[in-house]
């Protein structure tokens, strides 16, 4: 998920780790926490493989060199490849996934985010199918709260899919038209 939104984000313009690392921070910190552990082994990584490529190196203000990273063409690519892929996770991962996608949606066509939004409306509602037919696991007052409460986050999920759904259907009509 990290990778996907580090591509996302250097999508929109070249950033030096720390401005990255705080612009994951703003919009991820729902879905997954970043730290420098993490992003700076993985924008080496990533300029390794050739997703990115380091722009310039400018003098740091107290410390060492910054440097500014875009991604290439080949990121580009393969960050349209990790928008489009749907991976078997957890239910936890692939909520978080999917919102850090949609986060990214105006870089896919729209067919593409309709079929996005199509795949995870049937996986919630395969969801909220398994739940509803379960008997509750408890007689416990707070397990039986979450319970509840579990059941109606993914009901709101799906409402606010199928809003999402129907005026990306009806953008791509009108654009068609």
């Amino acid at each position: 998920m990290l990778e996907l939104a580090t591509l996302g984000i250097l999508q929109s313009k070249p950033l030096h780790g720390y401005r990255l690392k705080q612009q994951l921070e703003q919009f991820m910190s729902g879905c997954i926490s970043v730290n420098y552990g993490a992003i700076y082994p993985l924008l080496r990584r990533l300029e390794e493989r050739g997703d990115i490529t380091t722009l310039i190196q400018e003098a740091g203000e107290a410390g060492p060199s910054r440097k500014i990273y875009s991604i290439t063409s080949q990121g580009a690519i393969a960050f349209r490849r990790k928008m489009l892929e749907h991976p078997h996770e957890s239910w936890v991962n692939a909520r978080s996934r999917f919102i850090i996608k949609y986060f990214f949606f105006s870089h896919l066509e729209p067919a593409e985010r309709i079929k996005l939004l199509e795949h995870r409306i049937m996986v919630c509602r395969l969801r909220l199918e398994t739940l509803e037919v379960q008997p509750i696991p408890s007689d416990d007052f707070y397990e039986i709260a979450v319970w509840h409460r579990f059941i109606a986050v993914i009901k709101e999920e799906l409402e606010w899919l199928n809003q999402r759904l129907a005026l990306e259907q009806r953008q791509e009509l009108e654009s068609r038209n």
